[in-house]
């Protein structure tokens, strides 16, 4: 499952880009976590700002903190359902588009959640495919669609125009370079494992081979981390990590 993270060459058919400077921002609420970090990431790789929370309390607050353009939001949560969220949500004044995932198939819940002020509902076990797809026109239905550039911290990087900035300098990168370079960004923050590099960067299992991973980090190393502050970070034993410089004390 943790695959998915890097692969997103498969999902490049519901990604409608545009030249918006901020990404459009996703709320997956659910409190299965194995469903909550796959549609997360799903949505991560095609360039959307993205937090998951597990409760409907946990919602009503990032919903208000987080300013998000749509929130994908299970019915059954371990405080509050999903209906309840929503209609708190709209007595509020909360307008963002909700995107209803659930167990509960009924005639009855489907009418509930779209009579209640929900955009759509999708009934678990769903296919990703047409989740993204789902997600995608609830998003330009709200004229929200995301931005074609990752940004971490001065690193920028443009899938459309397959252009790399380190502090403002263009960064000349291989097509291999980039697409390593890719699976970092998409990933800021989190461990990427040298199984999980080898199967997107290379669609290849070297079993357990890892020289030719360490020689490519080296690479971008070179021209990506050329400059301080350092970003590319290897985790002894695992993998490697691209994380955000941390904030001065």
């Amino acid at each position: 499952m943790a695959s998915v993270m890097c692969q997103g060459e498969t999902m490049t058919a519901t990604q409608l880009w545009d030249t918006s400077d901020r990404a459009s921002r996703v709320l997956v609420v659910d409190d299965e976590e194995n469903i909550a970090f796959l549609v997360a990431s799903a949505l991560r790789l095609g360039g959307r700002e993205v937090i998951t929370v597990g409760t409907g309390l946990g919602a009503l607050t990032e919903a208000d903190r987080f300013g998000p353009d749509l929130i994908v939001l299970d019915v059954m949560l371990p405080d509050i359902d999903g209906f309840e969220v929503l209609r708190r949500l709209r007595q509020g004044g909360n307008t963002t588009p909700v995107l209803f995932l659930s167990a509960r198939d009924g005639l009855a819940d489907k009418v509930q959640g779209l009579t209640s002020g929900g955009d759509d509902y999708i009934v678990k076990p769903f296919a990703l495919e047409e989740l993204l797809v789902r997600v995608e026109v609830a998003l330009r239905r709200n004229g929200r669609t995301p931005s074609s550039r990752l940004r971490v911290s001065d690193l920028e990087l443009d899938e459309g125009a397959y252009r790399v900035w380190r502090a403002g300098a263009e960064v000349q990168l291989s097509p291999t370079e980039f697409k390593l370079l890719r699976c970092l960004m998409v990933n800021v923050g989190r461990v990427v494992t040298r199984a999980h590099i080898l199967d997107y960067v290379w669609q290849y299992n070297f079993d357990g081979e890892s020289a030719i991973i360490e020689t490519f980090i080296s690479y971008l190393r070179k021209k990506v981390d050329a400059v301080e502050p350092k970003l590319i970070h290897t985790v002894r034993g695992v993998g490697y990590s691209l994380r955000e410089p941390a904030s001065p004390q």
